[in-house]
């Protein structure tokens, strides 16, 4: 059966070959119910089954640290959380006790809540979650039924490659796939930044996922194109399609070796403007993936991985530790971290954070720290211990009143005397700015910049703030438009309102690692990005490709612009007279006739 299957590209690369298609399942579990004597035994066996899986992941994060290396080691760790979290162990023994279930029964009874629950906030980070969580739950259930792990042998046909199509992959499956044989990744469920998606980049095996039923339709043995950099698989490909991605293939791969290149050469456009490109991490260890890429420094080290699913506060050594790690590989440029920017969708077990309408509206960002002081105050003295080490700038997040800065300022202030009192060496000089990323902020700027050091605007919430869409919400992804006229509007006067006070304006949203939308603000004025280290090259090529006053010339026609579509229109024409967009990451870039099935 032909068929053209888009998705989101999760590793780069374009494979063609026969495809074979993995069917597995979490193992069915049996609705038995024991007798109260048999209670304690269950309690045992699940204890048993959750040790071993433990020690099945300690001995796979072993070797796949031995094979890929240390960070993608990690990936293995919220795995390790899952099977000390309490909740799920208690909930699932109190089922066992209570509801007299076998341990399977109850053990899978229990993650059905969590998933549902996860499910339920739509926030990336804990949907890319549910696949650690689909690992852990096969883990467990098949020790407890005594099954063995999900196999597949390809035909022996004398070592024949594979494009493997499946519903979902774990990273346990994924991180044991040969490249030898496997060809690429075609799955149905996941994410970019789900742990799969991470380990098959690090085996560079080109994959797509969120294909939706493709393993539905697929067949074993038929042939298939998959486009890991456009995130496309066509099933039967007809002699044109196979002609045309022959020769695409062949151009990425020379581009590909001239981003390698770009690395080293400086961030200077056509008409030798400079520009800052920094880079976005979650992770200490991240900093070097990002120097390595040629950023030049980090514009957003996001926190929230220091108390997302903790059951008590970090640790202040921790959080030294951790920005200290980033600062020290930047030893001669900035820093940019973000204070937490919990609620919405990221919560903390300790701080039992009650059930919102609209969470997104609610309890977040700067406003948990400043009513938490007792969480904020830890931060913030590592924060200013850090400072000891390098050029490092404190990013508050959700900011729309001045007071909530000055606030922060005066916390600062407070836990500086402590260290003073204390000995403990920082330096003065560090800089605190805010995260542009409500209308109020930006209709309040020309305020907010008399104390502030620094704006970033965070274009991800300022466009869902905007145009009152969640970003989260696939029903509304065609609606969530980064050049509508509202926003174009917002971020221009942001810029203006930053450089009439004279202080840095820079973009770390998403609209940042767009090429059109590194071209709009170019030509709006911004000189500093900070997008996540895979796309610093592709940006870079896009900076050194175009020159200021061209974008400059094209943003005033499109901010003219009626619509998101015209917009877009004029921004594409205007970037093509210096760049063929037609190479780089994404859907959008295809040419039509590509997409036409």
């Amino acid at each position: 059966m032909r068929l053209i299957r888009d998705g989101s590209a999760a590793s780069p690369g374009i494979v063609e070959g026969p495809m074979y298609v993995l069917r597995w399942d979490v193992p069915k579990v049996p609705h038995d119910t024991i007798s109260s004597d048999e209670a304690d035994l269950e309690l045992e066996r699940l204890a048993e089954a959750v040790e071993a899986a433990r020690t099945e992941i300690v001995a796979l994060k072993a070797e796949t640290e031995s094979r890929l290396g240390s960070v993608e080691a990690q990936i293995f760790d919220p795995q390790l959380l899952m099977l000390e979290d309490e909740e799920l162990l208690d909930g699932a023994r109190d089922y066992i006790r209570s509801s007299q279930l076998s341990a399977a029964r109850a053990f899978e009874l229990k993650v059905l809540e969590f998933r549902s629950e996860w499910r339920r906030t739509g926030h990336p980070m804990l949907l890319d979650r549910l696949n650690d969580l689909l690992d852990v739950e096969t883990r467990v259930l098949r020790s407890l039924l005594e099954l063995d792990d999900p196999a597949f042998a390809l035909p022996e046909d004398h070592g024949k490659r594979y494009i493997l199509v499946a519903r979902d992959l774990t990273p346990s499956m994924t991180v044991r796939l040969d490249p030898n044989r496997i060809l690429g990744i075609a799955v149905d469920a996941g994410s970019r930044t789900s742990h799969s998606a991470i380990l098959a980049r690090a085996l560079h095996i080109p994959a797509v996922v969120g294909l939706r039923d493709l393993s539905e339709h697929a067949e074993s043995g038929t042939q298939a194109i998959l486009d890991g950099r456009a995130g496309r698989v066509i099933v039967e490909p007809t002699e044109q399609e196979r002609r045309v991605y022959k020769e695409r293939n062949i151009r990425v791969q020379e581009w590909e070796q001239e981003l390698l290149l770009l690395a080293d050469l400086p961030a200077l456009t056509q008409d030798r403007q400079p520009v800052l490109l920094r880079a976005n991490i979650d992770l200490p260890g991240d900093a070097e993936d990002a120097r390595e890429h040629g950023a030049q420094g980090i514009g957003l080290f996001r926190t929230e991985f220091l108390v997302v699913g903790r059951s008590a506060y970090p640790e202040e050594e921790e959080q030294y530790l951790a920005y200290k790690h980033a600062v020290e590989v930047f030893p001669d440029d900035a820093v940019y971290i973000r204070t937490f920017d919990l609620g919405g969708d990221k919560y903390p077990r300790f701080l039992d954070m009650p059930p919102e309408e609209n969470p997104f509206l609610g309890w977040r960002g700067i406003r948990v720290c400043l009513d938490v002081p007792e969480l904020f105050r830890g931060q913030l003295r590592a924060l200013l211990r850090t400072t000891a080490h390098g050029d490092v700038r404190v990013m508050l997040p959700m900011i729309n009143e001045t007071s909530e800065v000055t606030r922060t300022r005066e916390l600062l202030e407070e836990e500086e005397e402590r260290l003073r009192a204390q000995g403990i060496p920082f330096n003065t000089g560090y800089k605190v700015g805010v995260m542009v990323e409500t209308p109020a902020a930006v209709l309040t700027a020309t305020d907010l910049a008399r104390h502030a050091d620094f704006f970033s605007i965070g274009t991800n919430d300022l466009i869902q703030y905007t145009l009152a869409v969640d970003r989260g919400n696939a029903r509304l992804a065609d609606r969530f438009k980064p050049f509508h006229p509202a926003v174009l509007d917002l971020m221009e006067r942001t810029v203006q309102a930053a450089h009439t006070a004279g202080i840095e304006i820079s973009v770390c949203g998403e609209v940042a690692a767009d090429p059109l939308g590194t071209f709009l603000l170019l030509g709006l004025g911004v000189s500093a990005f900070s997008v996540s280290s895979s796309v610093l090259p592709e940006i870079k090529k896009v900076v050194r490709a175009v020159p200021v006053a061209s974008a400059r010339e094209t943003v005033e026609e499109a901010l003219e612009a009626r619509t998101a579509e015209a917009a877009a229109a004029v921004l594409m024409e205007g970037i093509s007279r210096h760049l063929d967009l037609s190479l780089f990451s994404g859907r959008w870039s295809l040419a039509p006739e590509e997409s036409a099935s």
